[in-house]
């Protein structure tokens, strides 16, 4: 009975543990992302990933992307959509058809490719992999955000999400 009873708090603390991580949510609907983005005023975040095949996107996720300090910084701060074209999972033909016209509208030619967007839409970074886990990361976010907001003229002339 003892060994019961130790078996299940060590299981219920495992739950507890998934439960309260700060796992970074990854929405596929673009549209919907941006009306949220706008509403919390964060910035939005598109990933275009080949998930299931591309070494440097599975690099990014498991060096920065899946890095609680990543994970902290970007719960407060962006809105993250993936911009998924795996080989093997199966998707929707209608997210597929979705996800292709984003890559076009953006001439999007290499994985990963990351977007970086105000809440109104305007991008205002383009990153890809680096290492040197989430630090690098999160300061280039900071420092594509700090150059947008010390500009005069915050209208972009620039890409802008098709919303």
């Amino acid at each position: 009975m003892r060994k019961f009873l130790a078996l299940s708090a060590v299981a219920l603390s495992l739950v507890g543990g998934i439960q309260t991580s700060h796992a970074v949510e990854w929405s596929e609907d673009w549209t919907a992302a941006a009306q949220e983005a706008r509403q919390n005023q964060k910035m939005i975040l598109l990933n275009f990933s080949g998930s299931d095949w591309c070494g440097w996107c599975k690099r990014l996720d498991a060096e920065v992307f899946s890095q609680p300090a990543y994970e902290q910084f970007a719960s407060s701060n962006l809105v993250s959509v993936l911009v998924d074209f795996p080989r093997a999972k199966k998707q929707p033909p209608a997210l597929k058809e979705r996800n292709q016209r984003l890559a076009s509208h953006f001439q999007v030619q290499g994985f990963p490719t990351l977007l970086l967007f105000t809440p109104e839409g305007d991008m205002i970074g383009e990153l890809g992999y680096m290492p040197g886990g989430p630090a690098p990361f999160i300061q280039s976010i900071q420092k594509a955000k700090a150059r947008y907001l010390m500009r005069g003229d915050k209208k972009s002339s620039g890409p802008r999400l098709p919303l």
